[in-house]
């Protein structure tokens, strides 16, 4: 730490953000020819391994609102890649599932977001990759039970 604040260089925090931006930077790259972004491609993934997702669970999951999340749904409804019951079968939330159409463009967008992960770690042993998961997990789970 400078006398005026963090020393850039040496902030590990500092570099987490430069790390998710550049990841964030590969990722948007990588789905731009597949007419797929990033909150697109989450919501889709999501739906795929946990199908029946309400439209708060999906904001949850793709980090971004729930009014954002809602007009996304109605957009991937309109271009057929999710289908919502009319009616919720529970309280008010509609379960969202996956057209066939959205998981063939799925299976395109995942295709490349794997790649920008396998170039991400090209330069980790499957060692160092393991305890970078451990630190990444243990970092945020004591920034989320922090006060």
């Amino acid at each position: 730490m400078t006398q005026d604040g963090i020393h850039l260089p040496s902030s590990l925090g500092y570099l987490l953000k430069e790390a998710a931006s550049a990841l964030r930077s590969a990722m948007e790259n990588a789905l731009r020819p597949l007419d797929m972004t990033i909150t697109r491609y989450s919501c889709l993934e999501l739906l795929a391994q946990r199908p029946g997702l309400s439209n708060s669970d999906l904001a949850r999951g793709a980090f971004v609102t729930r009014q954002s999340m809602n007009v996304l749904l109605q957009q991937l409804e309109r271009e057929g890649l999710v289908a919502r019951a009319s009616e919720a079968p529970v309280g008010k939330a509609l379960p969202t599932v996956l057209t066939a159409e959205g998981r063939r463009r799925l299976a395109s967008a995942t295709a490349a977001v794997r790649a920008v992960e396998k170039r991400m770690l090209s330069e980790m042993s499957d060692d160092d990759q393991a305890v970078a998961f451990r630190m990444l997990q243990s970092m945020t789970r004591s920034l989320r039970s922090a006060p």
